[in-house]
């Protein structure tokens, strides 16, 4: 590996699940401004929801979700209650009903227990329709499911698993602060196929502490011998300046950018020799998933879940710090449980944070999903489609050809390639075209 690769590896950028990033939302879109643009949404909309539930058994050190360690049951009954005024506030304050896609994220959503988790979801029905093709996903923890949950689990319509896999490497595991043996995994995927779930995705990282390639390969073996629908692949991103439990991880036993590069290859190399299909940056899914189908028909999808199907006209929030999108801008939940708690049970939305997209935004988000997702984009083209001149975003032409001289894209016009030995670095040509990335201290993670 060359040494202009390397240093390309090493820089920091978004992620980009949205643009602008969540580092420049706003304090003045609030929960009137919540109201407003839900009221403002049309009876046809299709709506997505997504529930945070920001509570684990404990924190694995190389966690970077907004989650919290809980040991008591009163919490998540507390927890439950809001999230049924929360969903009662929402409904009535749009006439919007559609869903097409439920996520459930954390922290563990399946803390919850059967009993909670079945009642929320039966609000869901009550207030919003839900369809015989909504996608009902859920994460999980492998170490939390058992033959109870996952009846829950189908009971409530739950169509989609993803378990957190990580690694199945004991030393690794135990630097990580997580030990759940592959046998665990393999049990947890078996009780959710014979409960009725077939879509079990797995959750897998490289660049843990004492992870070597040898060890990145071993996983995904194993992984795929398992035979999940669709597979994630996340490189760690060590931010201990923003999540402080990170520290418990020696940054001497972490990979550098050369061997984090190396170990996301031959996870590549190893999934795709078993069958599955290349998704964007990390994603891998069998020939015939919905994922796969739409990234060949370039109707794949990137928000704050990663890289979706989900089409929805509106992303919803519910719970502490979660983030969603409406056609107007992006609007975040509270992320300390007192205050969210405290807005809903006054009968007002928490949304302290946010932002109103203008056209430039809502161009360059176009611009940035396309590179991201298909790994090319005529950004003349799309400018045009957003009533501005050919021309408007030529400035990123200037980064770009110096990455087209590092040959990781080729220009010809106004369209940009992503080449095969660039794909790992995409985050950096999206980042061309950020208006916003100069602005403010924000701190990211590693471009690989």
């Amino acid at each position: 590996m060359d040494e202009v690769a390397l240093a390309l590896a090493e820089r920091s950028a978004p992620r980009y699940t949205s643009y602008p990033t969540a580092p420049h939302f706003v304090k003045s879109v609030d929960g009137d401004t919540m109201r407003g643009w839900l009221a403002a949404l049309p009876e046809t909309a299709s709506l997505s929801l997504y529930f945070h539930v920001p509570f684990c058994k404990e924190i694995c050190a190389y966690c970077g979700c907004h989650t919290k360690a809980l040991r008591q049951d009163a919490p998540l009954t507390a927890y439950k209650e809001t999230l049924l005024r929360e969903i009662e506030l929402t409904a009535g304050a749009t006439k919007a009903r559609r869903v097409t896609s439920i996520h459930w994220g954390g922290g563990t959503p399946s803390m919850l227990g059967p009993a909670r988790f079945a009642e929320i979801s039966e609000y869901i029905r009550d207030y919003f329709s839900i369809g015989p093709d909504t996608e009902h996903a859920i994460e999980l923890d492998p170490r939390l499911v058992d033959a109870a949950l996952v009846e829950a689990l189908t009971r409530a319509g739950v169509n989609r698993a993803s378990l957190g896999a990580q690694d199945f490497n004991p030393h690794v595991q135990e630097a990580s602060g997580r030990i759940q043996p592959f046998e665990q995994v393999a049990r947890s995927v078996s009780l959710l196929r014979a409960g009725g779930i077939g879509a079990v995705n797995l959750d897998l990282m490289y660049g843990l502490p004492k992870q070597s390639v040898a060890d990145a390969r071993r996983t995904a073996e194993l992984a795929a011998s398992l035979a999940p629908t669709r597979l994630a692949v996340f490189g760690y991103a060590h931010v201990p300046w923003f999540k402080t439990h990170q520290k418990l991880i020696d940054a001497s036993t972490l990979a550098g950018a050369a061997e984090r590069l190396e170990q996301a290859r031959v996870v590549r190399e190893t999934l795709e020799a078993a069958g599955y299909v290349a998704i964007g940056l990390d994603h891998f899914a069998k020939p015939d998933d919905p994922m796969a189908i739409a990234a060949r028909e370039k109707r794949l999808r990137r928000n704050f879940q990663g890289y979706t199907t989900d089409a929805a006209d509106a992303l919803l929030p519910f719970g502490v710090s979660s983030i969603g999108r409406l056609p107007q801008g992006y609007v975040g939940n509270a992320a300390d449980l007192a205050g969210w708690r405290r807005a809903i049970e006054a009968g007002v939305f928490s949304t302290n944070r946010g932002l109103a997209l203008t056209r430039d935004d809502e161009a360059r988000a176009a611009v940035i999903e396309r590179l991201m997702c298909d790994f090319e984009v005529d950004w003349g083209a799309v400018a045009l489609a957003h009533g501005f001149a050919e021309d408007a975003f030529d400035a990123a032409r200037a980064e770009l050809e110096t990455l087209a001289g590092q040959g990781l894209v080729t220009l010809a016009g106004r369209k940009v390639v992503v080449t095969e030995a660039g794909r790992p670095f995409s985050r950096l040509a999206a980042a061309a075209f950020d208006a916003y990335l100069d602005k403010g201290a924000a701190r990211h993670s590693a471009a690989v």
